[in-house]
């Protein structure tokens, strides 16, 4: 794009976690890098001063196109409950729906982000129990559909653009809307799921720290022993779609890296696994979720042949907090 990008951000049903995650990301000068790529924050709740009746006529402006809207942010669930009239969540001061607001700023939009899963899917607001009918823009868990509808194309020609996570990484958020501001976010850059290939086309499982134990099948046995997660800890980095591992957060870190599991944030219906997060559900001593791409027999014969392999230090080092045993020091030959 030649012209400056208005971005509208607004906060529906959630925790203002990928807020949280974008205004903490290790950038010294978040305006700027905003500033230097054209883009222009027309509003945020936590960064803009407006509120009340001003933000209201703001919205109202973006609305009737007095003020160019090309990228409507939307963070949180949409709320429709009670019985589809959206009243459990009202924007403030304007009696309506904060869902009827959502659709009036979409069908006004060049394009639309849904930031973070619960925008994107549902999220935890949808999870089991929830009273609050929450759904994403474009998706109800993994049925398209939604707020929007599965059919629905914003004004530039494409779906909402589903920057998912639980929290989004800052730079998933920063990049998707650096491409679309050069020009270069069409449809090939989206996923099945609507979601930017530059981070979904990977698996958490890339780069992940734990790679070794997971090769010889060498596996954690309690949250703090470092070995793989994957085989009694309920680890999907083989199975979630997002690059955690490879793309640190603020350079340091990632849940696998922490000695937590992924729980497939990205995914749709993560929410609702079906067993605890940390534990990792199994038929006949095999776990169900095997890497997306692997046939179950292949896994399984290498998993044995993996485990009968396993070095002394990796099958001890698995089961421990630290390094027990280091690796041997040995020349190798090689110059």
């Amino acid at each position: 794009m030649n012209r400056e990008l208005n971005v509208l951000w607004l906060q529906s049903g959630g925790c203002g976690g990928c807020s949280m995650s974008l205004l903490c990301a290790d950038g010294r000068d978040f305006f700027g890098n905003l500033e230097s790529a054209g883009i222009r924050l027309l509003w945020h709740p936590a960064l803009a001063e407006e509120n009340g009746a001003a933000l209201q006529g703001l919205l109202a402006d973006c609305v009737a196109g007095r003020i160019r809207l090309d990228v409507l942010c939307l963070e949180g669930a949409v709320m429709r409950g009670p019985a589809n009239t959206g009243r459990f969540h009202l924007l403030a001061g304007s009696g309506e729906p904060m869902m009827a607001w959502i659709a009036k700023l979409a069908a006004a939009a060049q394009y639309v982000f849904a930031i973070g899963s619960c925008a994107a899917f549902g999220g935890l607001p949808a999870g089991p129990g929830s009273i609050t009918d929450a759904c994403g823009l474009q998706y109800e868990g993994e049925q398209p559909g939604g707020l929007l509808g599965a059919g629905w194309m914003s004004r530039g020609g494409l779906p909402v653009i589903n920057v998912s996570g639980c929290p989004v990484h800052p730079n998933w958020v920063l990049e998707t809307l650096y491409a679309l501001a050069l020009g270069e976010l069409g449809a090939k850059a989206l996923d099945a799921l609507g979601r930017p290939r530059h981070y979904a086309d990977q698996l958490v499982h890339h780069g992940c720290a734990r790679n070794e134990y997971y090769e010889f099948k060498a596996s954690a046995e309690k949250p703090s022993d470092l070995g793989c997660l994957m085989e009694h800890l309920g680890c999907k980095g083989t199975q979630a779609h997002a690059d955690c591992n490879t793309r640190l957060w603020n350079g340091e870190g990632s849940c696998t890296r922490g000695g937590y599991a992924c729980i497939s944030c990205t995914e749709p219906g993560f929410e609702n696994p079906g067993h605890p997060f940390q534990q990792t559900p199994k038929v006949a001593g095999i776990p169900v979720g095997l890497p997306t791409d692997m046939p179950k027999a292949w896994f399984v014969a290498l998993a044995a042949l993996s485990k009968s392999a396993t070095p002394k230090r990796v099958r001890e080092n698995a089961v421990a907090d630290h390094l027990v045993v280091s690796p041997t020091q040995k020349k190798t030959g090689l110059r």
